[in-house]
């Protein structure tokens, strides 16, 4: 399998090896956790442990005050209605302590998870933008975002949960187990012990059962939620057609599968509840009985009975959530597993470990021999050989899928090729780092896709450090500067989602705007008047030739017309240039590029 068409380790629906991946991808987490850098955020974990770990001895104390309480309660002597209230008042502000404990630990421990948040969040989105482009024409955006959400909300649930919660459980259990066994007897530890046990063996069954149906929850989810952002991004497509009915009855399929293991979920939630409290509470009988029995003997008194029912309570409050818990877990390490999942995706087009930044002298681009296939079992460019002197100007004209737009994502190295080499100035591409090669470099595609942001914000994209006099600058050398002070909000005029808000002229306008701002050495115009009308292709024009005055362009053109003026006019077959020259030379030779001109002029469609 070619390395661009891996599968990632896992999939949306979880690891290969679940148990194997799960420990490695929590020995991932710790480093965001406890990173080497940070020294007060170190030292912030260790005193939010400490403080876990006085909040646990409290609460396991506090109810030692009650039963000291209820037993001076019986007292005969002139103390039992002062010391009682002494000790009542005690148990309050023990109570009241072991919150404010971990209320403390949580606010000192939050500042090192959303620190390990925001690092694994940003570093994600940073591969993401790292991964190639065949990884993002494969991806459904809405299951992704979705699924990476899911990733980040699972890392701040472990970080909590495993934390603060299953380890100071564990450790009140041990500790209510030891004082049952030392102050009311091994019997009372051994219930206790068992009691615990059944429920957790249960709590644990019931949960794994569980969660095929969270898990077909999760896959619906993703489903319905990527149907309903596709639908919205091609609201107009929906339109043109008229299937808005068709649209709802595909997400209403996706919801009507998401509720019915919704349903599900929530009718073994009910059954796990139902089971869990009738183990505690048969538990918490049974030691009441034995409670009963040795006060009754005048072995226990009946604080002893309230100290037992107390410590019981207390504990099986924590572990009342363990269902939830458990389940919780699972599903976040499964969740994580994806996230990291993601960050192992293979990126495809690497910089090497020696590369160096492209230094751009006289801007001369060579395509040598190049051989390319999106897919080894068709190939698209066979044996391309051109290039495009310093300061001139190539065009490539051909048929629809003559291989005319790979250039531009060859050249900007989105794919390596299989064969040849692409040079600028004499560098081969892939020796230089592709952030240097990228700023070389400015386009203006054929489809133009802006941010959901203001008109200056996408001008001033091509160069984020730029001033607003350099984005009028920009705007009026790409003759879009009229139309925009023409509106209302000027250049804050947001123009929607993907631009949709602007004609496909203006948002075209846009992008040479930008282009223009980026100020690049070498021109790449895939097709950069395709939308616009003869008169502002005119003016379009006129732009473009001066910008492109003394800098290298290479033109992949629809419209002939535009390409006339250029140094040399390639003319491309199904991946191989049948056709080379200047405008007159080509309509001389009687050949192909003179019929594509003929049918030009005569206003029939020429397939270019």
């Amino acid at each position: 399998m070619p390395r661009g068409l891996q599968h990632s380790p896992i999939d949306s629906t979880g690891p290969k090896e679940p148990t194997t991946y799960h420990w490695q991808s929590i020995r991932r987490l710790i480093p965001y956790l406890w990173p080497r850098d940070r020294f007060d955020l170190k030292l912030r974990i260790v005193f939010a442990v400490l403080l876990m770990l006085l909040a646990k001895g409290v609460t396991v104390y506090t109810p030692f005050f009650y039963k000291s309480a209820i037993d001076n309660l019986q007292s005969p002597t002139g103390q039992a209605v002062l010391i009682p209230a002494f000790l009542l008042m005690a148990y309050g502000m023990a109570r009241f302590g072991g919150v404010a404990l971990a209320q403390l630990r949580d606010a000192v421990f939050s500042q090192a998870s959303q620190h390990a948040l925001r690092s694994v969040a940003l570093q994600t989105f940073q591969h993401l933008h790292a991964l190639s482009l065949r990884f993002h024409l494969e991806r459904r955006t809405g299951g992704m975002s979705r699924a990476i959400d899911r990733g980040t909300r699972a890392i701040d649930f472990l970080l909590r949960f495993l934390t603060f919660n299953i380890v100071p459980t564990v450790l009140e259990l041990l500790l209510v187990a030891g004082i049952f066994w030392v102050h009311f007897g091994w019997i009372y530890a051994l219930c206790l012990l068992v009691a615990v046990a059944i429920y957790i063996v249960f709590s644990v069954a019931i949960t794994e059962w569980r969660t095929r149906f969270r898990k077909t929850m999760n896959e619906q989810d993703s489903k319905a939620n990527s149907r309903a952002i596709d639908s919205l991004l091609n609201y107009e497509t929906v339109k043109y057609f008229g299937n808005e009915e068709h649209e709802a009855n595909r997400y209403d399929r996706a919801l009507k599968s998401y509720q019915g293991a919704a349903l599900q979920s929530q009718s073994s939630l009910s059954l796990l509840n139902a089971g869990q409290a009738l183990i505690i509470n048969i538990a918490l009988a049974g030691v009441m009985i034995l409670t009963a029995r040795d006060a009754l003997a005048g072995t226990l008194t009946l604080g002893d009975v309230v100290l037992a029912n107390s410590l019981l309570i207390q504990l099986f409050v924590p572990l009342n959530l363990l269902g939830f818990v458990y389940r919780e877990i699972r599903q976040s390490l499964i969740d994580m597993d994806y996230l990291f999942g993601l960050l192992d995706r293979d990126q495809e087009i690497a910089d090497k470990v020696d590369a160096v930044p492209l230094v751009v002298k006289g801007g001369e681009v060579r395509f040598q021999a190049v051989d390319f296939g999106y897919d080894p079992r068709r190939q698209i460019l066979h044996d391309l050989s051109f290039h495009v002197p310093p300061g001139k100007t190539v065009a490539i004209v051909g048929p629809s899928g003559a291989g005319k737009s790979t250039l531009s994502r060859i050249l900007y190295r989105f794919y390596d090729i299989t064969a040849g080499a692409v040079l600028i100035d004499g560098m081969d591409i892939r020796d230089v780092t592709q952030k240097s090669l990228r700023q070389a470099i400015g386009i203006v595609p054929q489809d133009t896709v802006l941010f959901n942001e203001s008109i200056a914000y996408n001008i001033r994209y091509g160069r984020p450090d730029a001033s607003d006099e350099d984005i009028r600058q920009a705007a009026r050398f790409a003759r879009i500067d009229g139309f925009i002070d023409q509106l209302p909000d000027g250049y804050e005029t947001l123009v929607g989602e993907r631009g949709l808000k602007l004609s496909g002229g203006e948002k075209q306008r846009v992008a040479i705007a930008r282009t223009i701002l980026k100020d690049p050495p070498i021109l790449l115009l895939d097709e950069a008047t395709s939308a616009l009308d003869s008169r502002t292709e005119r003016e379009i024009q006129e732009a473009i030739e001066q910008i492109s005055r003394n800098r290298t362009t290479l033109v992949i053109a629809h419209r002939l017309s535009t390409v006339v003026n250029a140094d040399e006019i390639l003319v491309l077959d199904q991946g191989r240039i049948i056709e080379r020259g200047a405008h007159e030379s080509l309509l001389l030779a009687q050949g192909t590029y003179h019929a594509m001109w003929q049918r030009q002029l005569d206003g029939s469609p020429s397939d270019v």
